[in-house]
C-alpha cells in the first residue's frame, strides 16, 4: 500500500480510504469487521465515518460498529487514522430539535461526546465538518474547535462538500487566530465530475488541505455498469439508469467502458486509478460492501496508466481545464 501525508499535517495516511457508509445498512456489522480487518491487513489506515451513518432510526449505528471493532484489539485502534463527520441532525426522525445539528459550538460539543462514545475511543484524528453551515460565524466553530484540541479529543479539522470560497475564508479566519485551520476536504470529484478542478482543488492546494474524494465511481456509472447490464449482472441504481437513459450519456460512458476493455482494465479500478493521478488528491473514499468490492479497489493503487490511456480518459471526459482560465471566455 502507498502512504502519503494528509495535507500539511504530519499524518501518514494510505493512497485509499475506507468509506463506512455501509456499514449497518446494507453490511451486517460481522462482514462489517471482517472488512475491516482486510483493509487493515491490506495497509490501509485511515478510515472515514459520520455521525449519521446508520441512517434514519439507525443513525450512530456505523459509528458503533466501528467502535466494537475497536474494542476487540486494542491494536487496531493505534493503528488507524480515524475521521467521522458532524453537522447533520441526530435527534430521532420527524423529531428534529433545535440545536440539535449543523455546526454551533453547543452541537460540536454534544456531537463529539457522543461520536466518541459510539466509538470506543479517546480521540478523533480527523474531525470533519460535513456541510457548510450558513448560520455560523466561523468564529464560533474555530473557538468550538480550540477547546475539543486542548482536551484532546480531536487532533485535526478537515471540511466536506465546501465550496472554494469557505474553504477560503474558513482558513482565513482560523489563522487570524493562531490556529491550523483546515486541513482536508471531501469532495464530489471522479471523472465523470470534474467541477472540483475549478475552484475545490485549487484552494485546498493553495491553503495546504488534503483532497479526499468521494463517489469516485459516480454512484456505479464508472463501474462498468454498461457491461453488467449486458451480462444481466447487477442492476443500475435508479440514478445511474436515469443518467443512461440520456443517449449522449450513454455513449459517453460506453466509449469509456470501450476504451478500458481496449486496454484490459476493469473500469472501477481504472476509475480509482485515475484519481490517484489527480494533483492534490490524498486518497478516493471507497465505500466496499463486501471483501471483493474491496479486493478489487486494492487492485487500482498497483495500476499505472499510461499518457494514451490519460489522454483518452480526457477526450472522453474533459475537464473545465486550469483555474482560473477556465473561466475565461
Amino acid at each position: 500500500m502507498e502512504y502519503t501525508q494528509l495535507g500539511r499535517t504530519g499524518l501518514k495516511v494510505s493512497r485509499l480510504v475506507l468509506g463506512t457508509m455501509n456499514f449497518g445498512p446494507l453490511t451486517d456489522e460481522a462482514d462489517s469487521h471482517t472488512i475491516m480487518d482486510a483493509a487493515l491487513d491490506a495497509g490501509i489506515n485511515f478510515f472515514d465515518t459520520a455521525n449519521v451513518y446508520g441512517w434514519r432510526e439507525n443513525k450512530g449505528r456505523t459509528e458503533e460498529i466501528i467502535g466494537n471493532w475497536f474494542a476487540g484489539s486494542g491494536e487496531r485502534r493505534d493503528k488507524v487514522v480515524l475521521a467521522t463527520k458532524v453537522y447533520g441532525n441526530m435527534a430521532a426522525e420527524g423529531d428534529a430539535w433545535p440545536n440539535h445539528d449543523k455546526l454551533s459550538a453547543l452541537n460540536i460539543r454534544r456531537a463529539v461526546d457522543a461520536s466518541l462514545k459510539r466509538l470506543r475511543t479517546d480521540h478523533i484524528d480527523v474531525y470533519q465538518f460535513h456541510h457548510v453551515d450558513r448560520s455560523t460565524p466561523f468564529e464560533e466553530i474555530w473557538q468550538a474547535v480550540d477547546v475539543l484540541v486542548r482536551q484532546g479529543k480531536i487532533l485535526y479539522v478537515g471540511s466536506s462538500n465546501f465550496p472554494g470560497y469557505k474553504i477560503a475564508q474558513a482558513n482565513e479566519i482560523a489563522a487570524r487566530r493562531g490556529t491550523m485551520g483546515l486541513v482536508s476536504e471531501q469532495c464530489l470529484y471522479n471523472l465523470a465530475e470534474r467541477r472540483a478542478e475549478m475552484e475545490i482543488v485549487p484552494a485546498a492546494r493553495e491553503y495546504g488541505l488534503g483532497v479526499i474524494p468521494w463517489s469516485p465511481l459516480q454512484g456505479g456509472l464508472l463501474g462498468g455498469v454498461l457491461k453488467k447490464e449486458a451480462e444481466g449482472g447487477r442492476r443500475a441504481s435508479d440514478r445511474t439508469a436515469d443518467t443512461l437513459a440520456d443517449p449522449a450519456r450513454r455513449a459517453q460512458i460506453q466509449a469509456y467502458e470501450d476504451l478500458l476493455d481496449k486496454h484490459g482494465l476493469e473500469p472501477g479500478e481504472a476509475a480509482l486509478a485515475w484519481l490517484l493521478t489527480r494533483p492534490g488528491v490524498t486518497g478516493p473514499i471507497v465505500g466496499p460492501r463486501t471483501a471483493e468490492q474491496l479486493a478489487s479497489a486494492l487492485r487500482a493503487v498497483e495500476l499505472e496508466l499510461g499518457e494514451e490511456l490519460l489522454a483518452g480518459l480526457d477526450e472522453i471526459f474533459p475537464g473545465p481545464g486550469p483555474s482560473p482560465e477556465a473561466f475565461a471566455w
